[in-house]
């Protein structure tokens, strides 16, 4: 029995334009269960419904996904390309992130690996506003890494905090960011740290003729969010600092889009991890700091390097780079930010896998290289100085 036979057809459906968007899952198990599990992909990721329910024609035809291919890739371990219709998704970022992945994040052994969209669909990505090429401009570096680092620990004052930044800008650091615990403490207040946090930074550019940008975190509640940045940029803060993984990656996605906000923004993993880490399930590493962050407006995407005191792979950041970079209409490249637990003897080899093309953010590890932070900085930049002048002389290193 159909339950739509008397209805009328929706002529509406006549209007859909057949352009389509496709995702690449991995499933996990065996071939008859992996084939099973793409199947309910095709429903349950469109009209989430019985299938045998469905009205023949338009629907069937159209709205539910199809399975576009279905390969093995070795034992137990599959990939189903699954296309949606461009219409399921517009006009709305949400959306788009509820048809890739809904319901389905709720499942076991399926992940998410790949997001292929045309072009009428990246029409509606305005991606980040500066990119590699714009934050170099305001900087003015352009022939190495960029030189990053964090103000920490938590429980300082805004007075002290200033200090540290103000040590940072004119001994050679390119971007001082807050550490992404500071929010609005009562050692610390939001607006208190970024007004002198911004003073110590741009007196000390003033100083040294550096171009140093300080980065203060917004992420907060909604209603705070632009209030925020826009209070941000009239100190002279040089970015701003979101977490998606908090805060939703639309919202920071509608900072990148807002004609009032002017700065560029640096995106945080904190509260990403459920969603990436395991290696059967969620999305995987390189689509959501490599792709995602990048439509959603980051201009730099922050996540944990191999080697560190997380479980990131080699192979996994340096795609998550080459996701940042990676030609995707006129959307601009992105800068990455491998981080956590680096240390400066880890510089030669981030350089190494990354180019010239990447921020260095060092944190802890640049306070405990030696007993004078100013000096701690020299020698960072120094370091990364000589390395890129040997690696560019070589031939190996071009700035996007």
């Amino acid at each position: 029995m159909n339950h739509f036979t008397d209805f009328e057809n929706d002529k509406l459906l006549c209007q859909l334009s057949g352009e389509r968007f496709s995702v690449t899952y991995r499933l996990f198990g065996t071939e008859a269960d992996c084939r099973r599990v793409a199947d309910e992909i095709t429903v349950e990721q469109s009209v989430e419904f019985p299938f045998d329910q469905l009205p023949p024609g338009e629907i069937v035809d159209q709205i539910v996904g199809h399975i576009e291919s279905f390969l093995k890739i070795i034992d137990e371990v599959y990939e189903a390309v699954v296309s949606f219709p461009i219409e399921n998704s517009l006009p709305d970022f949400t959306q788009f992130l509820n048809i890739v992945f809904g319901n389905f994040s709720l499942k076991p052994d399926v992940q998410v690996v790949e997001i292929s969209l045309p072009a009428v669909l990246l029409d509606q990505f305005k991606g980040p506003k500066y990119g590699i090429p714009g934050i170099r401009s305001l900087i003015g570096v352009y022939d190495r890494p960029v030189l990053f680092s964090a103000l920490k620990p938590l429980g300082l004052s805004s007075a002290n905090l200033s200090r540290v930044a103000g040590v940072f800008a004119e001994n050679g650091i390119d971007i001082i960011k807050d550490d992404h615990g500071l929010a609005d403490q009562v050692y610390a207040p939001f607006k208190e740290r970024v007004k002198m946090c911004s003073d110590a930074v741009l007196e000390a550019n003033a100083r040294s003729g550096h171009n140093a940008l300080y980065v203060p975190n917004i992420t907060a509640p909604m209603y705070l969010l632009k209030e925020r940045a826009l209070y941000a940029q009239e100190c002279g803060a040089g970015g701003i600092m979101v977490a998606p993984g908090l805060v939703g990656f639309d919202a920071m996605k509608s900072l990148a889009d807002d004609p009032d906000i002017h700065l560029p923004i640096f995106s945080h993993p904190a509260f990403s991890g459920s969603m990436t880490v395991n290696e059967r399930q969620g999305i995987s590493l390189p689509v959501f700091f490599g792709y995602l962050m990048r439509l959603a407006g980051a201009d730099a995407t922050i996540f944990p390097n191999y080697g560190g005191r997380f479980t990131f792979s080699k192979e996994d950041c340096i795609e998550i780079a080459e996701r940042g970079k990676k030609n995707i209409g006129d959307i601009k490249p992105m800068f990455v930010c491998p981080a956590g637990g680096m240390k400066l003897e880890k510089v030669p080899g981030m350089i190494e896998s990354y180019g010239i093309d990447v921020m260095l953010l060092i944190g802890g590890g640049l306070f405990s290289h030696g007993d004078n932070l100013a000096e701690n900085c020299r020698y960072f930049n120094s370091t990364v100085t000589e390395i890129s002048r040997s690696y560019m002389d070589q031939g190996n290193m071009t700035s996007t």
